[in-house]
């Protein structure tokens, strides 16, 4: 390790603290004045069981965005991205929500987030609700999605840069220039992912659930949820994370955490993992892997990398077959579809959909 590397981690408890300290302390000057203005509820995704229902959303000031557009200029799309990352938290607010006719409430916290827990007397049925949110003492309301997962065959659980959406994160220049002045609609998702998604999340009249895991900031939520949306990219709840003193935690800890916690809530349901080469996925996936014996049905990592880090992942590969799974290096969409296909995870006319895609990806 190299005495920056050294230095840094020394001193990077000292700087969390601080920078912690800094933000409370702003946040008991400017909360109470921001509460009076005029306010944003900004809800997320619900996820959960028939029996109980986890939802998470932000109070914010309102900002000034118009809807992403092909030809919107990279200036615009620069100004808009600094606007979601300044973005203004409002703390100490009420907000309740309706799900199935229960109601609860919480209190938005210094960066604005809520989480409501819903515990229904009736089961919910499986698939798609909505949840009625509004703003205690203010006029102000918001419809939230809700997925309940049950009579599932399998889930997915992905990461979003790099193995949806192209980001470059291995290059930071290309990373930046990606991100910073790209849209929801200028954005590039990889070749027949969206065919790969859908194939995975359908299983007869049942869905699949799909969960993303990202460590982007809850502040791009609406960027990536315009961005599945608008590429037919399978919807799911997000696990995004703070955008601030959070983002200084090292990502591995953060994403294996989110996966433990869908692993628990869902006890009888397996999983495929997507990921990439760029970061820390198969490593993390391969510890997930040993954790939960027999409840991985096969990882895919699409390689974005070369050389000595596809060694390592193939290394990996092989402690991971150890334990009855597969870790496939997939060179693309189709490499991963033709491994599903394999295991009977989708039919032989959801590959050729794959394949399609793809191909007519390379044509244009």
């Amino acid at each position: 390790m190299n005495p920056v590397t050294t230095a840094f981690k020394t001193l990077q408890p000292m700087l969390e603290r601080a920078l912690l300290a800094a933000d409370q302390a702003f946040s008991t000057f400017i909360q109470p004045r921001r509460a009076r203005g005029k306010l944003l509820l900004q809800p997320y995704v619900g996820w959960g069981t028939p029996a109980q229902v986890e939802l998470m959303g932000r109070v914010l000031l309102p900002r000034t965005m118009q809807p992403a557009r092909k030809g919107d200029r990279r200036l615009r799309n620069a100004q808009n991205v600094l606007r979601r990352l300044l973005s203004r938290e409002v703390g100490g607010v009420t907000v309740t929500g309706t799900l199935d006719g229960q109601q609860v409430s919480a209190i938005s916290d210094a960066d604005g987030y809520f989480t409501l827990i819903f515990t229904p007397q009736v089961p919910l049925p499986g698939g798609w609700h909505q949840a009625a949110l509004t703003l205690e003492g203010r006029d102000v309301t918001a419809t939230a999605r809700v997925q309940v997962v049950a009579d599932a065959r399998f889930g997915v659980i992905s990461d979003l840069d790099d193995t949806v959406i192209q980001s470059d994160v291995t290059s930071l220049p290309r990373m930046l220039a990606t991100v910073l002045t790209g849209n929801a609609r200028t954005r590039l998702p990889f070749p027949g992912v969206g065919a790969l998604y859908r194939a995975l999340t359908r299983d007869g009249e049942a869905r699949n659930p799909i969960f993303y895991v990202s460590s982007s900031p809850w502040n791009f939520f609406d960027l990536l949820w315009q961005f599945l949306d608008y590429r037919r990219i399978p919807l799911g709840p997000m696990f995004l994370r703070n955008w601030g003193v959070d983002l200084l935690g090292g990502h591995g800890g953060y994403k294996h955490g989110v996966i433990e916690r869908i692993f628990t809530r869902f006890p009888d349901l397996n999983f495929v993992l997507i990921g990439d080469s760029g970061e820390k996925d198969p490593e993390i996936y391969a510890e997930v892997v040993r954790r939960h014996p027999g409840r991985v049905l096969a990882v895919y990592i699409r390689d974005v990398t070369e050389g000595a880090r596809d060694s390592g992942v193939l290394k990996l590969r092989e402690e991971v077959r150890r334990t009855g799974a597969d870790l496939v290096l997939a060179a693309d969409s189709l490499n991963a579809a033709s491994h599903a296909m394999a295991m009977g995870l989708i039919t032989a006319g959801e590959y050729r959909s794959v394949l399609t895609s793809v191909a007519r990806t390379y044509e244009t």
